[in-house]
Formats: structure tokens, C-alpha cells, sequence
């Protein structure tokens, strides 16, 4: 933060607290630089941050400037740095970023460094949260028992985080069996308004996790990005952006009678999934806000990125103050917010100007009704009145069955049912999305209440899980009594964790696991998660739809999604009378008076009072200590990775890519689960033989995202997913490819170490939408380990795009009306890619084809290194190896 600001802008406010010095926005219109009152409230957010940071160097007095007098119509495309306050992670994210840090403190200590220079410079808060799987389910043993065999699997990553809060400052673990990050960050870590050394200003953040975006329902600017992009941050490295477009979303009216905030969110993502949203960020307004709690704005921000946005963002209002005092924060806490927002300009109200946004949308909620998404995405909505001939429709254009499988027996504890395609076998209450909302958690309760009380219950074949995103949850479950209905219906707490939205599912049932492969059933889950993609869910689950809690339950009882329940009855009373869902569905008000009753700020104050803390398990936990890490060569869960191995003190010129070969060529929408899936691992895959030769026995496979501190591993894992179709193997699902030019059918794996051998440089043709999804750095990572130097596609995804470059991997896009198939380009074509040492942000870039018969087919790509300081970064061979040679310089 500077001393002495070229603007004149610092000044001081009076809290309750005492004085605190912040750095005035008004100043700025005072002085004719700009006019900050039609300002959208995120562009102010950024703008403060670049006010405060202005030094000459990284933040200059012209991006102060630049932002002041931000055009709504035509953001001037030019690079904005950004210093977040600070940075959140999830485990399966966070491990492998620590293993970079114990690295780069490895590659100090042999470059003749000073180690200790490696460490976190803005706080850094990592939760553990994407570790437990549902092994147990519908038992009152089943959290206990979850507890016990995470903590079995994992105590070897466990002792690595241990070791990293001894090694490293400014870094903090919420241990696991505590909560989800996002409700966790929503609940407990996040200030509004952050006050450091005496100067206040707003609360900010990125997260190794997409749906950080959560924290937006707060009036926090915070986004995802991946690993290596938030260790930059975490080393004092400020995120470079292009000044970004905002769309507004304007808000009217109320959520009608039956309708959910989960409605309401797969509502808005796909309207603005069909806006266009890629990069930009998106800010709610209107008189719709004053109708919405801020739990439901924060189910709204939290799927930002499935609608494509950078941030789904709500203003500070007088709502967010009584959050503040409804989760317990300190009141000396909500009265700086509030004084420090109105002071800035920072606090909306409804007689407020309306900011100018770029684009906007209009949506009246009273339109809202109840909907699910999927079979496979989650823009792809299906008003619950559809149902039943969507699915039907699936069957047959997704996935391919021209008509229904016979039923198939299923006998478990000499029960006996039997199950066809649309089969329920799995419905899952999980995902912070949900979790985080007493309106939908209560509505589960209620719902499950109401279910039990006429008679009604879950189908034996249905895995049913309750995976609260906090221990607030429960208590709040447990004070209204709608703990034990749900418990009833096989719903029990399993985990304090992700567990099916992250693909923690765990395996079905032995019979129906059995049914299913022996029948080729497309089965189905139900989940009130915001991820649906292909393969992630559960492998034998091919159908997957989103829903709101209460729906999760209700599908739950009916068994199956070929049911219309709006008129067919999800079972029968003792009197033999049929139960409609608009039987057992609770009213608003009934909602609303349950929470009322149920919860208290002291909750929040006495759950999170030992949030760092953990179970007895963790506690138990003994590490290694010092300031750099031991490797254990032996570890197949941790290990150095070979990223600065060797690394030379300079970068060498960025030169031409010739002769290289395509390793996969896939189509629109291939998701980072597709490139680096993050559930199980199959035991006859690269990975899976890889840990046997170990000798790790298969049930102690764990998955490949509690694996990513392992290189070795996560190498052989991408392009793992059982689901993925290259289009080099027509017919064949997974990790397959053909190996030029001898034509032999191998592994992805395989095929990319003969290429190595060869010194033959690779590439990747895509389709559009490229690396949606999880904000994955070890798509990146992988991409990058398989000796993968360039990715061709019709447009890519932020996150994925940005981790790209910043692991030295070249994004190149097609031109405006190419693409693979009008070039027709089938990938055993060999590459030549035109570049040197000149490289400008967005160039043209050329490209050579050969093909087998010798013919060429030249076209031009646009670079998607999108900023100078990213051009750096490729030169580099990534960012953490631009970051590393300043410091040991």
C-alpha cells in the first residue's frame, strides 16, 4: 500500500472500533478524473484497490485513471492490475498449490536463495473440504465411520498440510469435518470491509475453486482462478486483467409460492449462459434485491461461472449488515462496514443513481417455477413439468437407447426390487450452492417431514446423502426437529464436505451397481449440486440433474426420473390413498416461521470458535517441521514436481513449434473434468496401474483429486475421464488415441511418452467452450507434463485459458467462422506453428497442416495470450517460474 498516494486521496473515518485511514473514491471526482457515482459497484471495488496500490511500478497513477472513467459501452481493452486482499483454497486445489510452494522453496535453496522468501503475503485460508466420499450412508454411523476412513486414506496429504502451517505464515487450515470453503468463507472468514495496518478498505479475494464466486452474495469481490495463478497472488504477484464489460441483471418482483432459490439460479444461468457472459462480470440491481435473504443471493453469485460470468455480484446494502449480525459477527465489525461503504459510494440503496452497465437483463421472478438441469449440463434446464418426456427425449438423443431396458431385479437384505433406465440411485443433499440456504435446507426438512407423516419412503436402490456445508446446519436441523424425518428417509449427515457435487459419491451398492453393468441401465442422480458434467457424479451414472434440496428428496422417493409429479403420486398412505408432491410440499411461510425459531447468532459464534481446531483426528496428526520440505521418493500422494527441476536463471526465446503431432481432438464443451477428472481412479488405467506397481491396493486408490500432490499420478490421469471421446479413436470412450505414424491404438499416457521419446512437440484441436468448468490448474499441469506445447479451439474458458499460458502451454484460437471441421483438419496432420521471440498479446498467429498425402492447409489463429505481462509469463514457461527467477534474482 502506498504512503504518499499521487492522488491525494487518503483521508480518515470515525468507527466504533477507533480511527481507520482509507483511500477516498470521491477524491477522484472532486478532482474532474472521473465520475464514480454511475460507477457499477464492482468496477469501484477495482478501482479502490488500484487508488490504494498506486505505486508507479505494478499499479499506475493511468490505471487509476483508466478505471475512473471506466465507458459502460466500450471498456477500454487495456490491462488492469488487481491485489486481492486475500486467498481462499479447498484441499484438492490447495495441496498440490503447497506442494508448489515446498517446491519453489527446494528450487531456492538450489538456485542459492534465501527459502523463506517463498511464503504467503496477504492471508491465505485453505479448507478441507473435498476429501470425504460417501462410503456410509442412511445410518446414524455413517458421519463417524466417513470421518474414520477419510482420515485412514488421506493422513499422508493431512501430515503435508500439517507441515505447511508450521513452515509457512500468513497461511491457515480449517481442518476437515468443519464445512465447505464457500459456506465456510461466507460464514465465518469473510470482513466485507478488511482493515490492515490502520487502513481500511474493501474485502477481496481469488479462490482456487470456480464457484468462489459465492462470496459476490456478500458484496465481496472474489473470483476463481487456478493453483499456480492463485500462488502468484499469494507471493505478492497482483492478477492482470482486461478492464472488463459488466452486465446488469435487473431483478423484479418475488419468487411465487413453490418456487426455490434453486429455481430462481438455474433460471438466471441459463439466460445468461445465452447472453454471453465469458469474461465479464455480472452485477444484480433493481427492486427485485429488497425480496431476496442474502443466503439466496449468495446461491445466485455462487454459479457464476455455469452461467459463464466472472462474478455474479450484489452490492453492499442494508441486507449484507443484517447477515453480518445474523451470523454473529462482532457489531464493531457491521458498524465499519457500513460507515466505510456509504463513506465510499460502496453502499446501495434504493434511492441510489442506477449504475451504467454495458449490457443488462431483465427477469421477473414471479415467472420463476420449479425446475431441474441436466442430463449433463447444468445450463440446460428442464422446468419440472417437462420432466418426464425430457427424459424420455434423453434417452434416446443423449444417450443413445432407442427404447427402455427390461426391468432388472435388484435384491438387497432380502429385499427385492427392480429398476430400469431413469432409475434414482442416487439423491444427494450436497454442495455449498444448497447447503449455505436455510430456505431450501429447511424446505428439504419440511418436505421430508411431511413425507414421513403420510406413510412415504425412500426406494431401497436410492443412495441418499445429507452433506451440510457447515455444522451451523445441523444445529439449526436438529433445534426445528427436522433432523429425524430426514434421518427417517435414509438422509442422514454424512460428511461436512463436497462429497457428490465434487464426484465423492462413492460407490453404489453392490446389486445396483451390478444391475446397472450387466443391463448397460442409464441410471440417474439427483443432486443439489451445480456441476452435472459427464463421468464426474458417480462412473456407473450417466444421467445426472440438478435440483433444489427439496426435489432431491422428493426424487428420492419416487425412485425414478421417468415420473411426472405434477400429476403421478410418489406413493401411497396407509389408507391406500395416493401422495402427490403438492401434498407434501411446504409453504413459504412455513419455511420462514421454522427458521425464525430455529436459528440464532450464537450458533455461528459457538460453531466457529474452533473452526481451525478440527476433530480428534486431525489433532492427532504429527508432521515434519522446517522451514523445507523432506520428499519422500516412496509417497504416492506427495512428491516434488519437476516444474523448476533444473530450470535455467534466464528463460530461453520463445521459438516456432514445428512438426508436431495431435495427441486428442474433442469437441464443444469438453469440460477440466474431461481433461483432469477428479474422481475415482479405474484400476486398468495409467494411473491405476501406476499405484499398484506401488504397491497400493485398489481400495486404497482414493481419487485422483486427493492425488494431485503427485505428478506421477496426475500425468497418467489427464485425459483420463471414462467419459472423454477423442476424436482420433471414433467408438471408443476414455483415455485412448492413435500413435503417429505407426496408426497403434494406445493410451493417451502412452502415446504422449513415445512422442516425448521422439522429441515430437504435441497439440490438442478443441472445439468451443474449451476447459469449462472447475477452475483446475492440473488440466494445465497435465496438458503441460505430456509434453502438450499448444491447444487449437474454437474459443476457450477464462480460467482454463489463463492456467494454460500460465504453465507455459500456447491457447491459440480459430479465427471467426473456422474451425477444425471446415478446415478439415481430422489430427493426423502434422503442425507448424509460426512464432519467435516478438510475441504480442492476440497476434496472429499462422499455422501449417500436413497431411498425410502431403497436402497443406495453411490458417491463421489468434494468440490468446491476452496481456504483456502474460506474454512474460509463456517466455518464462509459466508463472511461478517468472515469479521464482525475481526472487532469486
Amino acid at each position: 500500500m502506498s504512503n504518499s498516494n499521487p492522488f491525494g486521496a487518503e483521508a480518515r473515518l470515525s468507527t466504533s472500533a477507533g480511527d481507520v485511514k482509507y483511500f477516498r473514491l470521491r477524491q477522484l471526482d472532486d478532482d474532474g478524473v472521473g465520475d464514480t457515482d454511475r460507477l457499477p459497484y464492482s468496477i469501484k471495488v477495482l478501482l479502490e484497490a488500484c487508488l490504494r496500490n498506486v505505486d508507479g511500478f505494478i499499479v499506475s497513477s493511468e490505471d487509476v485513471t483508466n478505471l475512473a472513467r471506466w465507458n459502460a459501452t466500450a471498456p477500454a481493452q487495456v490491462e488492469l492490475p488487481f491485489k486481492p486482499g486475500r486467498v481462499v483454497l479447498q484441499d484438492f486445489t490447495g495441496v498440490p498449490a503447497v506442494v508448489d510452494l515446498a517446491a519453489l522453496r527446494s528450487a531456492m535453496v538450489r538456485m542459492g536463495g534465501d527459502p523463506t522468501k517463498i511464503n504467503p503475503l496477504v492471508p491465505c485460508d485453505l479448507v478441507v473440504d473435498h476429501s470425504v466420499q460417501v462410503d456410509e450412508f442412511a445410518s446414524r454411523f455413517a458421519l463417524q465411520n466417513n470421518v474414520e476412513i477419510e482420515f485412514h486414506r488421506n493422513q499422508e496429504r493431512y501430515e503435508f498440510l500439517r507441515w505447511g502451517q508450521q513452515a509457512f505464515t500468513n497461511f491457515s487450515v480449517v481442518p476437515p469435518a468443519t464445512g465447505i470453503v464457500h459456506q465456510v468463507n461466507l460464514e465465518y472468514l469473510a470482513k466485507v470491509v478488511m482493515v490492515t495496518d490502520g487502513i481500511a478498505y474493501p474485502d477481496s479475494l481469488v479462490g482456487t475453486d470456480s464457484h468462489t464466486t459465492m462470496i459476490n452474495g456478500l458484496g465481496v469481490v472474489g473470483w476463481g482462478v487456478g493453483g499456480i495463478e492463485a500462488e502468484a497472488v499469494m507471493l505478492g504477484q497482483p492478477i492482470y486483467m482486461l478492464t472488463p464489460e459488466v452486465v446488469g441483471f435487473k431483478l423484479t418482483g418475488n419468487l411465487p409460492e413453490g418456487a426455490t432459490a434453486t429455481d430462481l439460479v438455474l433460471t438466471v444461468t441459463q439466460m445468461l449462459r445465452s447472453h454471453g457472459c465469458v469474461g465479464k462480470f455480472v452485477e444484480f440491481y433493481g427492486p427485485g434485491m429488497a425480496q431476496l435473504g442474502l443466503a439466496d443471493r449468495a446461491t445466485l453469485a455462487n454459479m457464476a461461472p455455469e452461467y459463464g460470468a466472472t462474478m455474479g455480484f450484489f452490492p453492499v446494502d442494508g441486507e449484507t449488515l443484517r447477515y453480518l449480525e445474523r451470523t454473529g459477527r462482532p457489531a464493531e465489525l457491521v458498524d465499519l462496514v457500513e460507515r466505510y461503504t456509504r463513506e465510499q459510494g460502496l453502499f446501495r440503496t434504493d434511492e441510489a443513481p442506477e449504475p451504467l452497465f454495458s449490457s443488462s437483463l431483465e427477469l421477473d421472478m414471479d415467472t420463476v417455477v420449479p425446475s431441474l438441469a441436466g442430463p449433463k449440463r447444468p445450463q440446460d434446464r428442464i422446468l419440472l413439468k417437462d420432466m418426464q418426456p425430457a427424459w424420455q427425449s434423453a434417452l434416446g438423443d443423449t444417450f443413445g437407447k432407442a427404447e427402455p431396458a427390461s426391468p432388472v431385479r435388484v435384491e438387497d437384505n432380502g429385499s427385492s426390487s427392480e429398476i430400469t433406465d431413469g432409475a434414482v440411485v442416487i439423491a444427494a443433499i450436497t454442495s455449498c450452492t444448497n447447503t449455505s440456504n436455510p430456505s431450501v435446507m429447511v424446505g428439504a426438512g419440511l418436505l421430508a417431514r411431511n413425507a414421513v407423516a403420510r406413510g412415504l419412503k425412500r426406494k431401497p436402490w436410492v443412495k441418499s446423502s445429507l452433506a451440510p456445508g457447515s455444522r451451523v446446519v445441523t444445529e439449526y436441523l436438529e433445534k426445528s426437529g427436522l433432523d429425524q424425518p430426514l434421518n427417517d428417509l435414509g438422509f442422514h449427515t454424512v460428511g461436512y464436505g463436497c462429497t457428490t457435487c465434487i464426484g465423492n459419491s462413492g460407490p453404489l451398492p453392490q446389486p445396483v451397481a451390478t444391475a446397472i453393468n450387466e443391463s448397460d441401465l442409464v441410471a440417474a442422480a439427483v443432486l443439489s449440486g451445480n456441476r452435472n458434467f459427464e463421468g464426474r457424479v458417480n462412473p456407473l451414472v450417466k444421467a445426472n440433474y440438478l435440483a433444489s434440496p427439496p426435489l432431491v428428496v422428493a426424487y428420492s422417493l419416487a425412485g425414478t426420473v421417468d415420473i411426472d409429479l405434477d400429476h403421478d403420486s410418489l406413493g401411497q398412505d396407509p389408507d391406500g390413498n395416493d401422495v402427490f408432491l403438492r401434498d407434501i410440499w411446504p409453504t413459504q411461510q412455513e419455511i420462514a416461521s421454522t427458521i425464525s425459531a430455529s436459528m440464532t447468532p450464537e450458533m455461528f459464534t459457538q460453531q466457529y470458535s474452533s473452526a481451525t481446531v478440527g476433530p480428534e483426528e486431525w489433532q492427532a496428526i504429527r508432521s515434519s517441521v522446517g522451514d523445507i520440505y523432506e520428499w519422500n521418493v516412496e509417497s504416492t500422494y506427495v512428491q516434488e514436481p519437476p516444474f523448476f527441476v533444473d530450470m535455467p536463471t534466464d528463460p530461453l526465446p520463445i521459438t516456432a513449434i514445428d512438426d508436431a503431432r495431435c495427441l486428442v481432438s474433442v469437441g464443444d464443451s469438453t469440460t477440466t473434468d474431461h481433461i483432469s477428472p477428479a474422481g475415482a481412479i479405474q484400476p486398468d488405467s495409467p494411473a491405476g496401474r501406476y499405484l499398484q506397481e506401488c504397491g497400493v491396493d485398489t481400495k486404497e486408490f482414493n481419487s485422483y483429486g486427493s492425488r494431485r500432490g503427485n505428478d506421477r499420478v496426475m500425468t497418467r490421469g489427464t485425459f483420463a475421464n471414462i467419459r472423454l471421446r477423442n476424436m482420433l479413436a471414433p467408438g471408443t470412450e476414455g483415455s485412448v488415441t492413435v500413435h503417429f505414424p505407426t496408426g497403434e491404438q494406445t493410451s493417451i499416457y502412452d502415446a504422449a511418452m513415445r512422442y516425448g521419446e521422439a522429441g515430437t512437440p504435441l497439440v490438442v484441436l478443441a472445439g468451443a467452450e474449451y476447459g469449462t468448468g472447475s477452475s483446475r490448474d492440473w488440466a494445465a499441469k497435465g496438458t503441460f507434463l505430456l509434453g502438450i506445447k499448444a491447444v487449437i479451439a474454437t474459443s476457450f474458458e477464462r480460467i482454463h485459458r489463463s492456467n494454460l499460458v500460465g504453465m507455459g502451454v500456447l491457447p491459440l484460437q480459430f479465427r471467426e467462422g473456422e474451425s477444425r471441421e471446415n478446415l478439415d483438419l481430422d489430427g493426423t496432420e502434422t503442425f507448424d506453428i509460426r512464432l519467435d521471440d516478438t510475441l504480442a498479446p492476440q497476434q496472429a498467429v499462422e499455422v501449417t497442416a500436413r497431411t498425410t498425402d502431403g497436402d497443406e492447409v495453411h490458417f491463421v489463429t489468434t494468440c490468446r495470450i491476452d496481456t504483456p505481462v502474460e506474454v512474460e509469463y509463456y517466455r518464462n514457461g509459466g508463472i511461478l517460474h517468472t515469479v521464482l527467477r525475481q526472487l532469486a534474482k
